[in-house]
């Protein structure tokens, strides 16, 4: 029943997040109205602009008018095109344009957004800098939807890169809505106190909401007491949210009593962050922008227990005291709601359930702090001095990550020398040094690289030199004689120039990364913007009005408890003392299960197991019985011999039994074994196991399922019989157990408890003890396991078209796969999933390269090993990847791995929506065709400009790999055509004369190259595999693993506007050339397998769509084996066998496929996969797992036959199944 319960307050609590998201989201369900075309010139500003034709006011989408767009004077990276929205409102997208007719476009931006024209914020996807892929040409729209939303008034794209051929040019349109918000300002002394009506609370929900933003890094958001000490409170603490919940019983301080949960980072940097705090009975969400914790309450702490009273912004209430330090509230709060009640609406009516205590107003003010970020160690900022010739005097705030870093430089007059304010090891070190004396060095401050803001003051005068951080004085220099200190004129903040400017600036740790804030020299605080539009001091690689800090280890990448520290461009974990090891502690260092460990050659003795492999249960110390079968032993707390009297039915005696692994460890273990079992004995005299007269137990056990059974050793869980009972051989043929006889005699019922899915023993009930001479025994073995269900499993892949496939790989942020393989065959991929850009594939890309490849968004990536032997000498190789945060890593065999470092700032999440499984073939009968659309090319219904554009994302490929085989008898062919909406394409055709010729057409203007194969009449009936790969102008060419050609093309490095995919017949009117147009009408008639564009498998999309493809598919195109002959049906030899989630768990075994001699398959012989991941460990042609805290746990189906396959593969590897007669040696 509490499962249930559990179940319903689950999905009562996410429809309530969803409709929490649906509040959050405004009008985002038609929230996509244009917003810049109607605005004034007013609205419009820029960094600098070309000629006033050029100025930002011409920068609305489609316009012609002045020159065609926005130019800055000077086109650089410090440019900005700003758009004032006059409100905040909610944008959903953005589309960009060239200056019209013009060589002048942008070809990738950020995007930064304010509410006050002031410290902006760059805007970001999946916690990582995004910038946006811009155009391609002037006048082609490219469109972003943005997920999140924004909610701004201010909105500014920064070019980042640009035609090289031209100059920075945008023309710009923002789609959005109206943002409607309540707000409230407060001082830090003021808060508002919300007194409620009893009946108005529910006993199981309660639902807070609210939005905030502050530059304060501590002060108290909400805070509700009861009498007893229960409290609830949101704080923010250090710039990060504490969520504080304490059950009572202050008294006797327990950590099972108070919760306290920590999300979010560096929230004071005044910009809105969203907080939803739910409750449904003890299940918990809290939620911080982005990040999520879900937790379940312990102890018997209620909301109903609390007063009914709430107040927001501090603790106002008197006689109201809390154990922790705290301020109040500093800043504003939006759409504060309580339990759907609007708490702000209900303050400005001043309605009497509100009091408002200190200085509140409703709306919000907008402190102009403006940071500026040093974004690289080459950053600097010179100023001239301002405080004249007779001192060094300036003040700033910093925060970083960084343990080292030039902050403040200051040359001397009439000394050589200088000042140096640096960062060293985390403290701030002041130097005044001066040639041929000892320099002179104050510290001060510890653990400055926290992220957190620090305030420093320099101050030299005359002979006296100073330092304080964070109002901390530290110790003043000693007097430094007669000379005089004397500002040499001009401060650099955060490195140094290059050396060829002159300056004699050091810097000898190196620059500062990091923000810094009211800076101030002389007294005089330094105007920014000045700085920025030139006319005061100069700066290389700086972000001015915008502090670029994110936090790196929040939230933790590193897993299994490691720890995470940073610097400002990555992150480290520590992973001692972990048991596992990797870039973010994901492999773990232990096996998996002793099978696993004899395969290592270990022998007998205690191991510790790591059952889930990379997923989060721990490690657990066991013994290993390593003979001629592999027993796993897991000992528990009542191994000894238990003696009972003295019971009845209302007086029953319970034991317990505690294991050393925990029950889920226990789980996993029992399910990736082939077979455990327990040894159960029960001595009896007069003790009945069954009461005779009405069949009730009178003794019974109870296993993991919680469940009580009633069957005892030797016996299936349907029948409630002892071993004499099957075997016939009772002392009471009555009876099917000893005890049941009820004599006055010792005897016992004893045999092995083996339905896995009841295992292990964790309780045991007496109750017949009371009676004269009545008395019983008990003892229970150790929870004994043999055979590793993951380690042995195989399949055999017979025909290229042969495949296996799988629910969708979840391994967002890290994943491991690791296989055995052997083969003959020359190539051929070994698993692949596809998202709608993201992918992942492990390939034999040749007989001696096995290649990992991926794309997270970042474009792909591939990572190769290279063998100076054969792999496909039909002998078994060992693949492991991994793909994490940091890194993504190849191993095969005990060839050195080779690595991949993921960039610093790019895309982290791996999205997969496809199956995971082999590419097909396809027959293609005549007149037939595939067509994958890229994109469509549609208008912008909305668009102000009379003149509607084309509105497609502006796809282009400066690269591609182009993989697929083929088998025809027809001339002319068309095997593959990628158009353009530019009317450039590629062509792949077999020509009249059966030659193979590869035709790219990069410029529409320029006839195109073409690359003939005619060595052999291509359409022989053959099976022939073709691999293209382009970089740019480089065209690389393989033909059946031995004929490779590569050219240099003339027409061009780029596809532009990439529209689609072609295999078959041209259907649409194209202008290509007359050979392309030949074999294009013809079409083809033949078998293709395994065609590939970069991660596009149209084939796949086609014949397996696993969500709506952009796929059309025209005449006879049916799934197929390349390998059949004419004649024969080729389906027929297909080898498939899906691997959907099942529910259940059965024992027997099923063989993932018969295994068949031949070894011509995509990879042929036998493969054996393991996949292992953080959010779903999966097993490919093994099981899947799936992690409990986001995914059901499910097992595919077993038959009881042990196919030749999975025999084949242990005497290989010379492992024996004998299971060892003499078991009982192994009992105690």
């Amino acid at each position: 029943m509490g499962s249930v319960t559990g179940a319903v307050l689950k999905t009562l609590l996410l429809l309530s997040t969803q409709n929490w998201n649906r509040v959050e989201a405004g009008n985002s369900y038609d929230c996509d109205d244009p917003l810049v075309s109607a605005l004034p010139q007013a609205s419009f500003s820029s960094s600098s602009e070309l000629s006033s034709s050029h100025g930002p006011g011409f920068a609305r989408l489609n316009r012609r008018d002045g020159a065609g767009g926005w130019s800055p004077l000077v086109s650089n990276k410090y440019q900005w095109l700003q758009i004032d929205l006059g409100e905040r409102m909610e944008v959903t997208a953005v589309a960009t344009q060239g200056g019209y007719g013009s060589s002048n476009w942008v070809t990738s931006y950020l995007l930064m957004f304010s509410d006050s024209g002031w410290n902006w914020k760059q805007y970001r996807q999946e916690d990582s800098i995004w910038g946006f892929s811009g155009n391609a040409n002037a006048d082609s729209v490219v469109y972003y939807r943005l997920q999140p939303s924004i909610k701004a008034r201010f909105l500014r794209f920064l070019p980042l890169e640009w035609n090289p051929k031209g100059r920075i040019g945008m023309r710009i349109e923002v789609f959005g809505c109206a943002y409607r918000s309540e707000v409230v300002d407060l001082d830090g002394k003021s808060s508002l106190l919300y007194r409620f009506d009893q009946k108005s609370l529910s006993p199981i929900k309660d639902i807070i909401s609210l939005k905030f933003k502050t530059l304060q890094s501590d002060g108290i958001l909400l805070h509700r007491e009861g009498p007893n000490g229960d409290h609830i409170t949101l704080q923010l603490r250090r710039g990060r949210l504490f969520l504080l919940i304490n059950s009572g019983e202050a008294k006797l301080p327990s950590t099972s009593t108070l919760v306290n949960l920590t999300l979010g980072s560096l929230l004071d940097d005044q910009h809105w962050h969203s907080v939803l705090i739910q409750r449904l009975g003890k299940q918990v969400n809290f939620t911080v922008d982005e990040h999520r914790h879900h937790f379940h309450a312990q102890g018997e702490f209620n909301f109903v227990n609390l007063d009914y009273e709430i107040s927001f912004g501090g603790i106002p209430a008197p006689g109201k005291s809390v154990s922790f330090p705290h301020r109040n509230f500093h800043g504003c709060l939006e759409n504060l709601y309580y339990n759907g009640v609007d708490i702000i609406d209900l303050a400005k009516q001043q309605k009497p359930q509100i009091i408002a205590m200190g200085n509140v107003s409703f709306s919000c003010s907008q402190p102009q702090s403006m940071p500026v970020t040093f974004l690289s160690s080459r950053s600097y900022l010179a100023l001239p001095d301002f405080s004249g010739e007779e001192e060094v005097s300036a003040t700033f705030q910093f925060r970083t990550w960084n343990k080292a870093g030039l902050l403040l430089f200051s040359e001397l007059q009439l000394v050589s020398g200088g000042i140096l304010l640096f960062l060293s090891d985390g403290k701030l070190k002041l130097n005044l040094y001066q040639p041929g004396k000892l320099p002179s060095d104050i510290t001060a401050g510890v653990g400055l690289n926290d992220g957190q803001w620090h305030s420093v003051s320099l101050s030299a005068k005359k002979n006296h030199l100073s330092v304080a951080v964070d109002g901390q004085l530290a110790s003043a220099a000693p007097p430094l004689g007669p000379e005089q200190i004397y500002s040499d004129g001009t401060y650099y903040f955060g490195g140094c120039p290059d050396k060829s400017f002159g300056s004699k600036c050091k810097s000898p740790l190196g620059g500062f990364q990091g923000c810094m804030r009211l800076i101030s020299i002389g007294g005089r605080v330094v105007d920014l913007i000045s700085v920025q539009q030139g006319s005061l001091g100069n700066f290389s690689d700086l972000q001015i009005d915008s502090c670029g800090i994110s936090d790196r280890c929040s939230p933790n990448y590193c897993e299994h408890g490691g720890e995470c520290s940073q610097s400002w461009s990555a992150f480290h974990c520590n992973c001692t003392n972990t048991g596992y090891r990797g870039a973010t502690c994901h492999n773990s260092i232990y096996e998996q299960s002793c099978e696993a460990y004899k395969h290592r050659g270990n022998t007998s003795g205690f191991y510790y197991i790591d059952s889930d492999g990379s997923g989060p249960l721990e490690p657990f110390l066991l013994y290993c019985n390593m003979t001629e079968t592999t027993w796993t032993i897991i000992q528990h707390n009542g191994s000894e011999l238990t003696r009972v009297r003295n019971t009845n039915p209302e007086n029953p005696y319970a034991g317990f039994f505690e294991y050393v692994a925990s029950m889920e460890q226990l789980q996993v273990t029992i399910n990736r074994a082939e077979h455990c079992e327990q040894e159960f004995t029960y001595y009896c005299k007069k003790s009945r196991l069954v009461n005779k007269q009405d069949g009730t137990p009178l003794s019974w056990w109870v296993g993991r399922t919680n469940e009580t059974q009633t069957y005892w050793g030797g016996s299936s869980p349907d029948l409630q019989k002892c071993t004499c009972g099957l075997e016939g051989n009772c002392i009471d043929s009555q009876y099917y157990c000893n005890c049941d006889a009820d004599r006055n005699e010792w005897t016992n019922d004893t045999g092995l408890l083996s339905y896995k899915e009841h295992l292990p023993v964790t309780k045991i009930v007496i109750t017949d003890t009371g009676r004269l001479h009545s008395e019983a025994a008990y003892k229970l073995g150790p929870l004994l396991c043999r055979g590793d269900r993951s380690f042995w499993n195989s399949a055999s892949f017979d025909t290229e078209a042969s495949y296996l496939h799988f629910p969708t790989f979840h391994g967002e942020l890290s994943a491991d796969v690791s296989f055995f393989f052997k083969t003959t065959a020359s190539s051929g991929v070994f698993l692949e999933n596809l998202g709608i850009t993201d992918f992942i594939r492990i390939e034999l890309r040749s007989p001696t390269v096995v290649t990992f490849s991926f794309d997270v968004g970042n474009g792909p990536f591939e990572i190769s090993v290279q063998s100076p032997n054969h792999f496909n000498d039909n002998q078994w190789h060992h693949v492991r990847i991994e793909r994490n945060m940091k890194e993504a890593t190849l191993q095969v065999d005990q060839l050195t791995p080779k690595t991949q470092p993921a960039p610093a700032d790019g895309h982290v999440l791996l999205q997969l929506n496809s199956q995971l499984f082999v590419e097909i073939s396809a027959y293609f009968g005549s007149g037939s065709s595939v067509i994958y659309n890229f994109q469509e090319n549609y208008l912008l219904s909305k668009n102000s400009s009379s003149h509607a554009a084309s509105f497609h994302g502006d796809m282009k490929l400066s690269r591609e790999m182009i993989k697929f085989s083929f088998r025809t008898t027809r001339t002319p062919s068309l095997l593959l055509f990628v158009s353009s909406f530019y009317k450039e394409y590629l062509s792949v055709i077999i020509a009249k004369n059966g030659s193979l010729q590869i035709r790219y057409k990069l410029n529409r203007y320029q006839d195109p190259d073409v690359v003939n194969f005619d060595f052999k009449n291509m359409a022989d009936g053959q099976l022939h595999h073709i691999v293209i790969n382009r970089e740019e102008g480089v065209v690389f060419i393989e033909i059946d693993n031995n004929t490779r050609r590569q050219v240099h093309l003339s027409s061009g490095t780029e596809f532009s506007a990439v529209k689609s995919l072609v295999l078959g017949r041209i259907l649409e009117h194209s202008d290509v050339d007359q050979e392309t147009a030949l074999a294009g009408a013809q079409g083809f008639t033949g078998c293709l397998s395994a065609v590939q564009l970069s991660h596009v498998a149209p084939l796949k999309a086609a014949l397996h769509p696993s969500h709506p493809d952009p796929v059309t598919v025209t005449g006879h195109v049916t799934e197929s084996s390349c390998v059949a002959q004419p004649g024969t049906d080729a389906t027929s030899r297909e080898r498939t066998h899906s691997f959907a989630d099942h529910s259940g768990t059965i024992d027997d075994k099923e063989p993932l496929a018969n295994a068949i001699k031949s070894d011509s398959a995509v990879i042929g012989g036998l493969i054996a996969v393991v996949i292992f991941i953080l959010l779903c460990i999966t097993a490919i042609a093994v099981r899947i797992y799936q992690q409990k805290r986001l995914y059901k746990r499910s097992e595919a189906k077993r038959s009881e036959n042990v196919e030749s396959a999975e025999a084949v593969l242990k005497s290989e590897l010379n492992i024996q199944n004998a299971v060892n007669e003499n078991q009982k040696e192994y009992f105690f």
